[in-house]
This record gives structure tokens, sequence and C-alpha cells, in this order.
């Protein structure tokens, strides 16, 4: 059965986006772990990813970029209800770096919440925020994915050195904007947990490849069409795809699987690389920024992530969001 539809909706009126400015080429990567350049490229995509300088906080840059999507929408950091930060990073164990992305932006003392659902914890901050706001007990969220991978990377892994990057990107959303988000598909697997890891005694990100790549591929293609059903809609009328930017070939796989056209699963992994939980986020913004993104244009987001977690939503574009990094 199809969930009848809210009588309260949420929309996306701004996006923002934060970088640190150093930028690590593939070939930097490749003298590191003795490949070359073109070996990671074609295996990832990836020419380029940015890198956290030292001391850079992961609550700086999520409040960068929310900063950012406040200024696009013209909205003051008081007027929000509710801040959810997604990381798998975060600068220390506690506090949460959503109080701390509060405080930054002079929010008051607004409800600031955590979000830990690796790779995909931005699309499950997307659906606590519209949660609420659709059961009318918030009108404005901010919702941030945020990473500094870059200090929980082996170096010496050629799974994993090349793919992982850092940056934040955020999301605002408001109660009756024209636009709507939703609805939603969520699930996980425990069982495959050991796939991508990163466990405390070594303390840096493991990761079994093929497997996370058969895995990746499979529920990014379920869950799209899982919640293409609950829209009563079908693979044409997307307008886009904007999925995790995990690794090039996977966004290959999954149009393939789909059946759709490449150039409709939008990537833009070659500069940024796979900055987890803030990739969805930065990716949309990317697309809104090429001018993909029309008024009324459906969007599915998707993400898969360590846990093993996934889930997407699709998103109807509102009239010209604000878009600022």
């Amino acid at each position: 059965m199809v969930p009848a539809a809210p009588a309260r909706t949420a929309g996306v009126v701004a996006l923002g986006s934060a970088l640190p400015e150093h930028s690590v080429s593939s070939a930097e990567i490749a003298a590191q772990i003795g490949v070359s350049s073109e070996w990671i490229e074609r295996r990832t995509g990836i020419r380029a990813r940015r890198h956290a300088a030292p001391g850079e906080r992961v609550s700086e840059l999520a409040t960068r970029a929310g900063a950012a999507a406040l200024a696009a929408a013209g909205l003051h950091a008081q007027q929000l209800d509710m801040i959810l930060v997604a990381t798998l990073a975060a600068d220390e164990i506690t506090p949460s770096t959503a109080p701390l992305v509060a405080r930054e932006l002079g929010a008051g003392h607004v409800a600031a919440i955590d979000v830990g659902a690796a790779c995909a914890g931005a699309l499950a901050a997307l659906a606590h925020a519209t949660a609420f706001i659709e059961a009318g007990r918030a009108e404005h969220v901010l919702v941030i994915g945020a990473e500094i991978l870059s200090r929980f990377v082996d170096f010496d892994d050629a799974r994993t050195a090349p793919l992982f990057a850092d940056g934040a990107g955020a999301l605002l959303l408001s109660a009756g904007a024209c636009g709507q988000v939703g609805p939603f598909v969520l699930g996980s697997d425990g069982a495959a947990a050991g796939a991508i890891r990163a466990t405390r005694e070594r303390g840096v990100l493991e990761m079994e490849g093929h497997e996370t790549f058969l895995m990746a591929t499979e529920r990014l293609a379920s869950s799209t069409r899982e919640v293409l059903a609950l829209a009563e809609l079908e693979l044409d009328q997307v307008d886009l795809f904007v999925y995790h930017q995990a690794n090039s070939r996977i966004l290959s796989a999954v149009a393939e699987r789909l059946g759709v056209e490449r150039p409709r699963v939008f990537d833009c992994i070659a500069e940024l690389g796979n900055t987890s939980a803030a990739s969805v986020p930065i990716a949309l913004q990317r697309a809104a920024r090429a001018g993909l993104l029309e008024p009324g244009a459906r969007v599915v987001l998707g993400a898969v992530g360590a846990g093993v977690v996934w889930g997407a939503t699709v998103l109807t574009w509102g009239d010209e969001p604000g878009v600022r990094a």
C-alpha cells in the first residue's frame, strides 16, 4: 500500500558546501602506494580529492557549509528549530559535532543532534528532518554532512588510500516550501558490517573492495526501485539520480542495472573523492550549479554506507533554491 501524502510537506530551500583548500592529486597517492595515477583513475574515477589542513576541524567545515546554506536562503540561524549533523569523523568522542556547529552559527539553544549512518548519514538525517517538519514539530531544519576522513586513511592501503576525502555539504529544509522531500526507504544489514569498518584498535578505514562494490551496486539499485514504487513513479519519470559519490564504477554499474542512461546518474567524484556523509549534499549542490535541476525536476537521492546501512528518497526540486559555497 502506498502511504498517504502528508498534509504538511518539507522542501529544500537552500544548499551550501565547504571544502578544504588543499587538493591532493591521484599522482601523489599513487606514488605512496606503488601504482600509477592511471590505475587509480581507472578503478575509481578520482583524479583529485581535498584533504583538511592540520588542526582543521569537522565542526569548522560543517559550520561553513551550514552558514552558506543559511545565507543562500536569507535565513538567520536563530530561526532554526533543529540542526542535524551527519558524520563518522567527529572531532571528539564527545561532545557531538552538532552542538558545536549550533554555537558557531549563533543558533541559540536549538536542538542539535549528530546522526551516525556512515556514508548514508546525510540521507538518514534528511529523513529525520523531513519527519519533524511533516509532523509539525519544526519549521526549519538544517541538515549537514561533514567529514575529515583523511585522518583515518592508511596511506599504504591501495584499497582505501585513493578513495576517501574531506568536505561538508548542507541542505536547509522548510515547511511548505516549493518542492517536496519524500517518501523514504531506509534499511540495514549488520551481517555485512565487516565489508567496511574502522576499529578502535587500528583507527583506520578498512574495506573489502569487491564485496563492497557488489553490495553498494545492489542496494542502490534496489532502494531506488523501492522508493520509486512508494512515490508511484517510473524510472523514466526521474530527471536525475544523485547517489553517494563512492566510486565512478559503482555509479556506472547502478545505471546499467537500472537501465538508465549514464548521464542521468550524476557524477562529480573526479575532483572530490569519496566524502562519505558529505557527498550527497555536495553532489546535489554541484548538480544545481550545473543547471541540471529545473523547477519541478524529480531527483532520486541514494546512499550506502558502513553498517551496512542504505537509503533513498525522491526529491521534487523547488523554484530555484539558493545555492552557495
